[in-house]
């Protein structure tokens, strides 16, 4: 699914416009966005947590040229989806393994 997609399936459930919803949606997402940067945790009832996590330096081997590189250390987004959430994704998958 797309922006476009996820945009008409929320208008349609929902009695606002296309415009309204693509103005929430961009809000919803900015919002999410600045916390990150600030390296806050987000977390949201019934999905799950968004969260940034340091990866550390470290040296990687290049097994063609026998060279090693040092990666630098850096900053990366992680998402831990809820219980329900997974609850819900896994008894989906069952059921389309018994069909």
């Amino acid at each position: 699914m797309n922006n476009k997609e996820f945009i008409s399936d929320l208008t349609s459930r929902t009695q606002y416009s296309n415009r309204e919803v693509s103005s929430l949606v961009s809000a919803t997402v900015s919002a999410i966005i600045s916390e990150l940067t600030e390296e806050n945790t987000v977390s949201i009832q019934g999905f799950g947590t968004f969260e940034v996590k340091k990866k550390l330096e470290r040296v990687l081997f290049n097994p063609i040229t026998k060279q090693r590189m040092l990666v630098p250390p850096k900053m990366a987004v992680s998402f831990k989806p809820n219980t329900s959430l997974k609850d819900r994704v896994k008894q989906n998958t069952n059921e389309e393994e018994v069909e």
